[in-house]
């Protein structure tokens, strides 16, 4: 069984229910009469509940009736998520009367419903930018305690399976922060980790990236990467982490031992973090492209619930998968 079906077959197994703010786009409706065909998850559907129904026969799909659908502009409970989202946000100037307009808006009735508990996670992008998705998010769900930055980490599969576990590697922070301090820097080295275990279902082994290994380069970038190393060390003592490394040194056997006699990451590592956003996306769209890597992502970390945000070029298989992976996600919350 490869890495995606395995996750499935795993959220199979949790019986969690994800939030699809984007129910009348037609792959997002496609994506949810498969999830709910095979039991992935459990399903809201947001939107006006006669589209989808329309949508729905006109795509000849079977199991989309077995999600609860809700209507933003109509439901029961409109007023009630009024008043939640008026009490999260009335310090920051947020009207009554705006609250009762914004609950209409898909994407924040979706996170509503998450902080209400209703539902455990969303999947959203597909129809919408990465801000419009995020921004509720962040207003209403929030990071988690301890945790001040959101990261995106994409799960790589290589050809090669000589390189991390079999050839599964975790790369982070490729898709949200530009330029992490050394203490975000190790939040998202702890963020990673936490992915890696609860999506990947493997024992992180984290390099902390950088263009130079154990001080053989002097440079301040080189410092922020040892400074964040230690500092994931001191929030999670049991992280099997090492840094500063260079790539072929976290990467390759041989070179680790050469380049970091004595460390347990050199050359096995699984967890790839980067210094920066920049060196992170390109890292990961060259080796998609050069190496003919599958990427799976971005997954979304940090936050207070799973919120995972599509590409607007995204594909039903990738939807599917990304919901899979959301309920991995919560049950790990």
């Amino acid at each position: 069984m490869d890495l995606l079906e395995a996750i499935k077959e795993k959220a199979k197994i949790e019986d969690k229910c994800i939030v699809l703010p984007e129910s009348t786009e037609e792959r997002t409706l496609k994506a949810a009469d498969i999830i709910l065909g095979e039991g992935i998850a459990n399903l809201i559907l947001l939107g006006d509940p006669s589209k989808i129904e329309q949508l729905s026969k006109e795509l000849k799909l079977h199991y989309t009736d077995k999600a609860t659908i809700i209507d933003p502009i109509t439901h029961e409970k409109k007023d009630h998520y009024a008043d939640m989202l008026y009490d999260l946000r009335k310090h920051k100037g947020l009207s009554r009367d705006e609250a009762l307009k914004l609950v209409e808006d898909p994407l924040y009735l979706a996170t509503l419903l998450i902080k209400d508990k209703v539902a455990d996670g969303e999947v959203a992008g597909a129809d919408n930018a990465t801000g419009n998705v995020l921004r509720p998010a962040f207003q209403v769900i929030k990071t988690l305690p301890g945790i001040s930055v959101v990261s995106g980490a994409f799960i790589m599969i290589l050809k090669d399976q000589t390189f991390g576990e079999e050839g599964i590697l975790v790369f982070a922070d490729c898709a949200v922060h530009p330029d992490p301090t050394a203490s975000e820097l190790a939040e998202i080295a702890v963020s990673t980790a936490k992915s890696t275990k609860a999506i990947v279902g493997i024992e992180p082994r984290v390099a902390m990236l950088s263009f130079s290994t154990k001080g053989s380069a002097k440079h301040s970038m080189c410092e922020k990467v040892a400074e964040a190393t230690k500092i994931a060390i001191e929030k999670q003592p049991n992280l099997l982490i090492d840094g500063e490394l260079q790539a072929d040194a976290a990467i390759v056997e041989s070179i680790g031992k050469s380049k970091a006699p004595g460390s347990s990451i050199a050359g096995k590592a699984n967890v790839l973090i980067f210094p920066d956003l920049g060196s992170g996306n390109i890292a990961y769209k060259l080796v998609q492209r050069l190496a003919g890597a599958e990427a799976v992502g971005p997954v979304l970390q940090g936050m207070a619930a799973p919120i995972n945000d599509l590409s607007r070029g995204c594909s039903v298989d990738d939807i599917v998968n990304l919901v899979a992976i959301t309920v991995n996600q919560a049950a790990q919350v």
